[in-house]
């Protein structure tokens, strides 16, 4: 058990290293140069020159690599080129908003992804499947981004009932959930936020738990006499590490945020964060969120995989 643990572990440090590869060097493919927004058109070649090496933008882009890589080691992701801000400070403030609206959105999606798909797997062919089946489909099929505007239609100015964007009159500084005044700016990017992660687990639990229940085991424990619900549980049981593995993939997704989503409601989470710094051309701010969004999303993985490790045993052998 604990081999396994520390190889998985083990197997995270190589991983985070192309991780940092990848979000320094991505950034360099867009075309464009950062130091041009920060100056005028009419600045002379020696303030040009200034401001590269004030940044570090005249050193070849191994050196830049490998002096990033140290400042990040110790937490430092440099400053945004746009508001001079410490990137870390504007990427964890972006990151709590996003975890407002994500947490609700995991809470809600594999609580009903869970119900929907075991319901379905249970009554396989049956009315109940067929609707859980289509509403799988619809979750996926439909845009998220779409569904979002259609939302803000619906529910902010024809009804008027929820605020359409941002997080309130006092923004990200004092949100409290607990106060419906606040909590009510999360709702409609919350719900936006559900549907996809929604399809996509609401099928894999159908599938998994399906597959389960045709099992040798689920015969024998039937002849054996367990009831309905009781054989229901053990095949939920045998399925649980497929259906976490496909849960930790999108609660990433979730934590990693949406641009659209984001962008459509205002809301200052990290997918807004990224396209505005994709928009500014501001390089420190954008490679700093994709490093700190990668590596939260290997983090995730790394636990999904080791509570897999933790209720099957067929893992613990490996």
């Amino acid at each position: 058990m604990w081999k396994y643990a520390l190889r998985r572990v083990l197997l995270a440090v190589p991983i985070t290293l192309g991780v940092t590869i990848i979000c320094f060097g991505l950034v360099f493919l867009a075309p464009g140069n950062p130091i041009d927004s920060l100056l005028p058109p009419d600045a002379s070649r020696a303030d040009v020159l200034a401001l590269k090496q004030l940044y570090g933008f005249d050193k070849p882009i191994p050196i830049q690599y490998l002096l990033w890589l140290k400042r990040a080691a110790t937490g430092d992701l440099g400053f945004s080129l746009q508001n001079h801000q410490p990137v870390l400070h504007e990427v964890l403030s972006a990151l709590g908003n996003t975890f407002i609206i994500a947490t609700g959105a995991v809470a809600i999606a594999f609580t009903l992804a869970f119900i929907l798909g075991t319901v379905a797997a249970y009554h396989i062919g049956r009315p109940a499947d067929r609707a859980a089946t289509a509403l799988a489909v619809l979750g996926v099929s439909i845009p998220n981004y779409w569904m979002g505007i259609v939302l803000i239609i619906i529910f902010a100015v024809k009804l008027g009932v929820l605020p359409a964007t941002g997080m309130g009159s006092s923004g990200s500084t004092s949100f409290n959930i607990f106060h419906w005044s606040q909590l009510r700016f999360a709702v409609l990017p919350t719900i936006t936020l559900t549907l996809v992660p929604l399809g996509v687990i609401t099928r894999t639990t159908r599938s998994a738990v399906a597959d389960a229940l045709n099992q040798e085991f689920v015969e024998m424990l039937r002849a054996k006499g367990l009831g309905g619900f009781a054989v229901l549980r053990h095949a939920v049981r045998n399925a649980l590490p497929q259906m976490l593995a496909v849960m930790g993939l999108q609660l990433g997704y979730l934590v990693g945020g949406s641009i659209l989503i984001e962008t459509v409601f205002t809301w200052p989470g990290t997918g807004f964060l990224l396209s505005k710094a994709v928009l500014t051309r501001d390089v420190p701010l954008l490679q700093g969120a994709l490093l700190v969004l990668a590596l939260n999303f290997v983090a995730i993985n790394l636990v999904v995989d080791l509570i897999q490790m933790a209720i099957d045993p067929r893992i613990k052998r490996a």
